[in-house]
């Protein structure tokens, strides 16, 4: 089973990444900023939206943006195509 997204809407896979202090401490999750970069996974059905994102495309978004939905274990993102600010190639 998969998720597709609506028109407009591009399913993305945040890139988490763990924070170490100059010291060697991880910082916890509670104490860091949620990155902002992410994989797409699985683009809507929006014609020009899927002339401009491809899956496995790196994008950055919006602070605050999409909808966070988990799947089969793994927590997603749903943003709308005015939450994406650019495409990292």
């Amino acid at each position: 089973m998969r998720l597709k997204p609506f028109e407009d809407r591009v399913l993305i896979e945040r890139e988490e990444k763990e924070v170490k202090t100059k010291e060697g401490l991880i910082l916890p999750d509670t104490t860091k900023e949620r990155p902002r970069v992410g994989r797409v996974i699985e683009v809507g059905t929006d014609e020009e939206l899927a002339e401009k994102i491809k899956v496995d495309d790196r994008v950055i978004f919006a602070k605050d943006a999409g909808e966070e939905v988990e799947f089969e274990g793994k927590k997603y993102l749903i943003l709308s195509k005015s939450d994406i600010l650019a495409v990292v190639r």
